[in-house]
């Protein structure tokens, strides 16, 4: 048995997500820790909202709210949403967590005595209709790089390019709209990354199993241009963690919190205390994942996220924990995904273009969504979200495959022989033959899902669901019932264990489908099928079983054009 710790890039907290955000980080972290806690490995899966920083002000501002309660808000509000998606986090934590402070101001603490922070004086933006400093995501100008005139101070969200707030063409407040702006001195901390280079090159280079996309960033933010940069950690916000030396004071960074890209990462191990605090478990239980002297050197740790989290991922993060000389774990494989479009163009949390959570789950249920955003993830490039596809998979795919499966078996087996597993006959040929291919079909499945191949994995146990398809119609236990009814019983038979092995095989996928046949087949094995042979003859002669509910209804044109009408626009 493994030890896996799963980490998915942890969502700011200021709004609602829409299905390409879930599909490059959680919902793919969900679908490997189902897939490995079904497997039998121990599993560790941690998430938690990104609470500190502009954002968050910005967005409590907008709503009216004081920061504080905003974030609890809308912590609850994504939690809601992440269960209602079946995301089967072992904690949800939040990085504004009494845990996240005390570590955070532990790790600068650490990264100070080691003399990898400065204290540097700078010249930032000051807004006087304001009256305050403005830190990156307060500013928004015309990026210097691509022209987009909604970049922000600290990154154009159209070229992703790094920036300063001072690089910004036409600058304004992002608060007021005030171009009123002055470039006024102040003292922040920063994080010596050049001086931690080497180890951050030898430790990237040592990841020869990386995806390709990873890497690439990675390496690209590593050395082209003036290659990587020190970088602050602090801010002049009144939202955030209090800067400290470990537990004393930091002279001269009196009412400042540090950056949030700096606290936000530290949360993934503070939210493995937040664990334990939560479930009265002692730190021995965290420290077994965390630290390296304590048992984490038998863990692998694997992160899921969009490409534009690499960066900090594979070179901030690291930076943070290699410079605190201390025995934490350090990430063994970071699964990126690119950007999921949305018909024809990118998804719009402002202009309400696209689907988003709350929307999908009215309209759906969760696993109607989690298969196609599996099926089509963005691994290997760009991939795009239309209405005609998503109509076609859920028809073709759910209902059609594996629903229709489903509802043959149980219906005629109920019509003929009762609602009981048939007994008589016994196998043939072509159950060998099927034996074989859905074994065959296994393997393939295993080695792509342990790859964290999403699509491939999706297409793989596609094919097993095809598999059984085509046995039944070849079968036609419905033409041979009137000669042979032993012959039509064994099947049936064999057909009524399938289901429980569709099951299992698809919880990681469509979890709650799969409960559903587990239900029908009243079973709560859910035992790994190994050896497919003993897997289908799990369910003796006269185990009862009742014939499901519909799995998954079809979408109708009629559904489908007024669905892409409704989220082509403002929300």
């Amino acid at each position: 048995m493994a030890r896996i710790l799963i980490t998915s890039a942890i969502p700011y907290i200021n709004g609602i997500k829409h299905l390409g955000n879930l599909v490059g980080s959680q919902l793919p972290a969900d679908l490997f820790a189902r897939y490995n806690r079904a497997r039998g490995h121990e599993v560790l899966f941690l998430c938690a909202t990104d609470e500190h920083g502009t954002p968050a002000e910005l967005a409590a501002a907008k709503a009216g709210k004081p920061v504080a309660d905003y974030c609890a808000e809308m912590w609850q509000v994504q939690k809601d949403l992440s269960d209602g998606f079946g995301l089967s986090f072992d904690k949800f934590g939040r990085s504004s967590s009494t845990q996240n402070r005390t570590l955070t101001q532990h790790f600068a603490g650490r990264l100070a005595d080691a003399g990898l922070i400065d204290e540097v004086s700078e010249k930032q933006v000051y807004s006087n209709a304001d009256g305050r400093f403005l830190p990156d995501r307060y500013i928004e100008g015309t990026c210097p790089n691509c022209g987009y005139d909604k970049a922000r101070g600290d990154q154009c969200e159209n070229c992703t390019k790094q920036l300063d707030p001072t690089d910004l063409i036409a600058p304004r407040s992002a608060i007021s709209g005030s171009t009123d702006l002055e470039v006024r001195e102040t003292k922040h901390l920063y994080l010596k990354q050049r001086s931690m280079r080497d180890q951050l090159q030898n430790w990237i280079d040592s990841k020869t199993d990386w995806p390709i996309l990873t890497t690439s960033i990675a390496k690209k933010w590593l050395n082209d241009g003036d290659g990587l940069q020190d970088r602050g950690i602090t801010r002049d916000l009144d939202w955030g963690i209090p800067v400290k030396r470990g537990t004393k004071d930091w002279p001269g960074m009196e009412g400042k919190v540090f950056y949030v890209w700096f606290d936000a990462p530290i949360e993934y191990i503070a939210c493995a205390k937040e664990w334990t605090d939560a479930t009265g478990r002692d730190d021995a239980e965290w420290e077994r994942w965390w630290r390296t002297d304590k048992g984490a050197d038998d863990v692998r740790y694997v992160q899921f996220m969009g490409k534009d989290n690499v960066p900090f991922h594979t070179l901030s993060f690291p930076a943070t924990i290699i410079g605190s000389g201390e025995p934490w774990k350090l990430v063994d494989y970071i699964k990126s995904f690119n950007y999921l479009n949305y018909d024809g163009g990118q998804f719009s949390t402002s202009q309400g273009r696209g689907v988003f959570m709350d929307q999908a789950l009215e309209i759906l249920p969760a696993d109607y969504w989690r298969w196609w955003l599996l099926s089509h993830a963005p691994e290997s490039s760009d991939s795009e979200f239309t209405w005609e596809n998503f109509q076609q998979s859920v028809n073709k795919d759910l209902a059609d495959v594996l629903g229709n499966f489903v509802s043959r078996v149980t219906k005629f087996c109920r019509s003929k022989f009762g609602e009981e597993v048939p007994s008589g006959g016994t196998w043939g040929p072509d159950e060998e033959a099927l034996i074989d291919r859905l074994q065959k079909g296994l393997t393939a499945y295993e080695m792509q899902m342990d790859a964290i191949e999403v699509r491939k994995a999706a297409a793989e146990l596609r094919a097993i669901w095809v598999a059984g398809n085509e046995y039944l119609q070849n079968a036609a236990p419905w033409a041979v019932f009137k000669e042979d009814p032993d012959r039509a019983a064994a099947i049936v038979r064999l057909a009524l264990n399938l289901i429980r092995v569709y099951a299992v095989l698809s919880a990681p996928f469509i979890p709650t489908a799969s409960a559903m046949m587990l239900s029908a087949m009243n079973t709560l094995d859910t035992d790994w099928p190994g050896d497919m042979k003993e897997a289908l003859s799990a369910l003796p002669e006269g185990h009862a079983f009742s014939v499901p509910d519909v799995l998954f209804a079809k979408i109708s044109d009629e559904d489908r054009e007024a669905w892409q009408e409704k989220f082509s626009g403002q929300r």
